[in-house]
């Protein structure tokens, strides 16, 4: 094999990987990124999951590509790991679509009808008419269908390619011994498994053995071990994009590599043991393209057919490899991490930042729940964990920022381009919302520095405003995470209401500032845990606002407040009316506990 023969071998891999590439991102687009968020929405059993793992990556044309969403999504909380077990087994039985296609290329006869079908025919046909969709369509659907048809016709010049550059190697003795000696398994595994590796895809390393068996030298005992690596090696593309991770995306990883080491020496076990035994005819005869793809098919059906009913000890497995870390009993504090990889399918990946924001959220409700006893009674142990959210919350902002402003770059279509924008509004609010919130736990450690005590009338009246912080909170973070304009329409006469018990708040302290029932530098940190909570409330009506104007579709926020605020809207009005009268009587009662002089803040 000369100089020149390696350039066209190269050349040939580099048509292969690139028409498979391109033939699969077509696919993608005509599905519209809509695959992956089915996938995560149909995989309530192993078996559906195994049925549309396969479909998934028969479409991407890569077992990779989908273990890599997969993780994306076990990673942003999407998925869970027991779902994701069989979608991994079906994107193993997918990734075989590309083998058997590639055995086309075995098809033989002289009529007409043959020769059309043959892919020497077939794939500079089908090229041609995809490049007359991709170049002279104007639309978009058609563009995508014609870059798969040319990404089908690129892929099999490459096979061609490929084929020709091995062909002399066919009458070279040292080749011939090459093989010969991978037919020992472990070698044939370990050489399978570092070729696949190196080229992250299973797909194309299983097409370049096919290229090979034109030259005779490739045996059934070589071709078999060498499949099996191969299987073993696609694993290293998952461990990698598991890097820095979540730990239960790092056991999806696991579980696919647990899946086909345990798979592949099952199958060198029974099939070295029958040919011990009683030995396999044909073993040393040559394999053509049809028998790599054939086998590579039979391996993973069967190994999903076993280990389908042990899937949660795959689960296990990975389990006891990444461990859980001792006393970790705030999970909360681990961010989700965004992976630019689901970029190539921008559903998914809005789908994932939307998640952090949801974290975001969820955190920032967390912080504002123990504030107030935070603030009342001061606890480190409280007020650290309540930093450490805080910085979760920030860091988070960070990425989210970044990830949603990179997908701008993006093809987006219209929806998408306003679900990220609507997304960077509210990563915004929430960010806002956990300053305000940590605020007021930082209030309690001055509380605390300056010996401040605050009084059980004060507390009541502290606590009936930080219930009802809590529950415009909710609702917010309900309607958003659900897309629920119901709830969101009760949120703004809720803020309404807030605003008036700070109001009446205000009043009071004023009054007993004036009755002599007060300390002026106690009253100060009152007054500004006033004015974070009632900022609090009006971020949760930016949200709630924001969502209604969405559905009305042409409504300005700030608009659609006034004319809440104007008085014409009924049912605005019965709500706000409700929320008063359900608060006020709370501090009402808070009041009239108050039967003897005290102060509200005194201090020691």
């Amino acid at each position: 094999m000369s100089f020149f023969d390696f350039v066209a071998l190269a050349g040939g891999l580099a048509l292969f990987l690139y028409g498979m590439t391109i033939m699969g991102n077509g696919l993608e687009k005509v599905a519209g990124g809509r695959t992956e968020s089915i996938l995560q929405k149909l995989t309530s059993s192993t078996f559906k999951g195994v049925a549309f793992g396969a479909v998934v990556t028969a479409l991407i044309q890569s077992s990779s590509g989908t273990t890599v969403i997969i993780i994306g999504l076990v990673n942003s909380g999407i998925m869970q790991l027991q779902q994701a077990v069989g979608v991994i087994m079906g994107a193993n039985i997918g990734t075989t679509v590309t083998a058997q296609l590639l055995r086309l290329t075995d098809i033989t006869g002289e009529n007409f009808f043959m020769r059309l079908l043959k892919p020497s025919t077939l794939a500079p046909a089908i090229a041609f008419v995809g490049m007359l969709f991709f170049v002279f369509m104007k639309s978009a659907k058609k563009k995508n269908i014609g870059q798969i048809l040319l990404g089908f016709g690129i892929l099999f010049t490459g096979m061609f390619a490929m084929e020709g550059a091995v062909l002399p190697l066919r009458d070279s003795p040292l080749f011939i011994q090459l093989f010969s000696g991978l037919s020992n398994p472990l070698l044939g595994v370990l050489a399978g498994a570092l070729v696949t590796a190196v080229i992250q895809s299973s797909s194309a390393s299983v097409g370049i053995l096919q290229a090979l068996t034109v030259t005779g030298a490739v045996t059934w005992g070589s071709a078999i071990p060498i499949i099996l690596g191969q299987n073993i090696g696609t694993c290293a593309t998952g461990l990698i994009a598991s890097i820095g991770a979540s730990r239960a995306a790092k056991r999806v990883a696991y579980c696919h590599l647990y899946f086909n080491i345990l798979g592949s020496a099952l199958f060198i076990a029974i099939i070295y043991t029958i040919k011990a035994l009683i030995g396999i005819p044909g073993w040393d005869d040559p394999v053509g393209k049809g028998g790599v793809a054939n086998f590579h098919t039979l391996f993973n059906v069967a190994a999903t057919l076993v280990f389908l009913p042990f899937a949660k000890l795959l689960v296990r497995l990975s389990e006891m490899t990444v461990r859980d870390k001792p006393g970790d009993d705030h999970p909360e504090l681990e961010a989700t991490l965004l992976d630019e990889r689901l970029y190539t399918s921008p559903s998914v990946a809005i789908a994932q930042a939307r998640k952090a924001v949801e974290q975001m959220a969820n955190i920032g409700r967390m912080i504002q729940k123990d504030a107030v006893s935070v603030l009342v009674k001061y606890d480190k142990e409280s007020f650290d964990l309540a930093q450490q959210r805080e910085d979760v919350i920030d860091k988070l902002d960070v990425s989210i920022t970044n990830y949603l402003v990179d997908m701008n770059e993006l093809d987006l279509s219209e929806y998408e381009s306003r679900e990220v924008t609507t997304l960077l509004t509210f990563v915004t609010e929430y960010e806002r919302i956990g300053d305000y919130a940590i605020n007021v736990v930082e209030r309690g450690g001055e509380v605390f520095d300056k010996e401040i005590r605050f009084s059980e009338d004060a507390q009541r009246e502290l606590n009936v405003l930080n219930d009802a912080v809590g529950e415009i909170f909710d609702l917010s973070t309900q309607a958003f995470v659900h897309s629920d304009t119901d709830v969101a329409a009760r949120v703004e006469p809720l803020e309404e209401t807030i605003d008036s018990i700070c109001e009446t708040l205000r009043e009071r302290h004023i009054d007993r500032l004036k009755n002599g029932q007060c300390y002026i530098e106690a009253g100060i940190v009152f007054l500004e845990v006033l004015t974070d909570y009632e900022r609090i409330s009006d971020h949760c009506s930016n949200i709630a606002a924001r969502l209604l104007s969405l559905e009305a579709e042409v409504m300005d926020p700030h608009e659609l407040r006034r004319n809440l605020h104007s008085g014409g809207e009924p049912r605005y009005n019965e709500m706000a009316q409700q929320y008063r009268k359900k608060y006020f009587a709370l501090l009402d009662d808070a009041k009239e506990d108050d039967s003897a002089v005290q102060l509200e803040f005194s201090e020691s």
